[in-house]
């Protein structure tokens, strides 16, 4: 892929993410996918996700910014939601916080096939 359909694809991707369509996950998403370096195949994937979806009702994955280098993506992701209870162990319990994921991809086959991601626990912690 070019550097412009990789964007394309991956922000794409996103926007299943923000619709919740579950059903074309596998559509973006490697079967054999890892994230931060374990192996958890897109059922796990699926799991983590949807997971994440019960605890913050509200989540919207917001790019600020995308670089893609063919196979690699980065992103930097913007939160502004409302968790129902602990997030990443903290005790956000419905009020509204503010943070950005750090998350770098690499795609196989137009299809994620690693993922690494850094939250921003801290800019969570100040906000408490």
């Amino acid at each position: 892929m070019t550097r412009n359909e990789l964007a394309d694809r991956y922000r794409s991707y996103i926007a299943c993410l923000n619709e919740q369509d579950w059903a074309n996950l596998g559509n973006f998403v490697h079967d054999e996918v890892r994230y931060n370096g374990k192996h958890i195949g897109l059922l796990g994937y699926r799991k983590m996700l949807e997971g994440d979806f019960r605890a913050i009702p509200d989540l919207f994955f917001d790019i600020q910014l995308l670089i893609c280098e063919p196979p690699h993506v980065a992103s930097r992701l913007q939160f502004d939601c409302t968790p129902k209870g602990e997030l990443f162990g903290l005790p956000i319990n419905g009020r509204r916080v503010q943070f950005a994921e750090n998350v770098f991809y690499e795609f196989l086959d137009r299809k994620i096939e690693s993922v690494w991601s850094i939250i921003d626990k801290a800019a969570i912690e100040t906000q408490l």
